[in-house]
């Protein structure tokens, strides 16, 4: 018995999976197959359909002429991710833990919308399915996962959180600096009217957005301002660099192999467990 053991695990087979439950998470979670292949570009056709349809729908014009066409259309869509859903949760070894993940959320807010308007939610009924309604353009997140590199962002993300808050500190203080300095110099006669009005200014130049509703007037302010704009160019192009210097470390030989625990991905290629949950691959 031990050899026959020794023997299933050896070729790759997972005693704590039917098989049929690990061939259902190759297809599903996995493109390394002609199946997964298949599989994320049949879902990706039906995300953008879906959101085309979801958006076409806010169209007064074109909802009066198609409406009953495109509210059939988005029960076909829901079901189809609902079955989508269902598969996914099926094919797990951690079922709470994949519903509770990011893409789990996801999947999760793209079939809920259309099942709550089935039923009466009251006074305000017309308000809340249109914000129902507006919750089905959340099926554009699904795409997420069809992004080759969306692995090495978010690890880049992870690894420069530390420098990030650091520099959005850093901006934060300057913001509140300048916009002082600025109500201090302009005052109200020339609508800096409070600090908080002032930091608005700040915020808006900082980020070179410039909507102009203020502006200084007095020469030094002018030129506060100035300090500020050239400031927020040099100060725009910090972020980038941070993540691209992390994006470059964190490359490396990864596979779309997809965790059963945990549905995490981004183990190298010749992996055996997970490097997040040590499950077994």
């Amino acid at each position: 018995m031990s050899d026959g053991g020794a023997k299933q695990t050896a070729t790759g087979d997972d005693p704590g999976m039917a098989p049929w439950r690990r061939r259902l998470h190759t297809v599903i979670f996995e493109a390394d197959t002609p199946g997964g292949k298949l599989f994320d570009v049949v879902l990706l056709v039906l995300i953008v359909l879906s959101v085309l349809a979801a958006m076409l729908d806010s169209v007064v014009s074109i909802a009066e002429r198609y409406h009953e066409l495109l509210l059939t259309a988005e029960w076909v869509f829901t079901v189809l991710f609902t079955v989508e859903y269902v598969l996914r949760l099926l094919c797990v070894r951690r079922k709470l833990g994949y519903a509770l993940s990011f893409f789990g959320v996801v999947d999760f807010l793209a079939i809920l919308p259309t099942y709550l308007t089935l039923f009466d939610l009251g006074f305000h009924y017309g308000a809340v399915v249109r914000a129902l309604r507006l919750l089905r353009i959340f099926r554009i997140l699904k795409l997420a996962q069809f992004l080759s590199e969306a692995h090495a962002l978010r690890m880049a993300l992870k690894a420069s959180r530390a420098k990030i808050t650091v520099f959005l500190a850093t901006v934060l203080i300057i913001i509140c600096i300048m916009g002082s300095a600025m109500h201090l110099i302009e005052g109200p006669e020339h609508g800096f009217t409070s600090i908080p009005q002032s930091i608005y200014w700040a915020v808006v130049t900082v980020t070179t957005v410039g909507y102009g509703d203020i502006a200084p007037v007095t020469p030094l302010g002018k030129m506060l301002a100035a300090i500020v704009m050239i400031m927020g160019y040099s100060l725009l192009i910090i972020p980038g660099g941070i993540i691209s210097a992390e994006w470059v470390q964190s490359r490396g030989t990864i596979t779309t192999q997809s965790c059963p625990d945990c549905s995490r991905e981004g183990h190298a290629a010749d992996a055996v467990y997970c490097k997040y949950c040590g499950g077994r691959l």
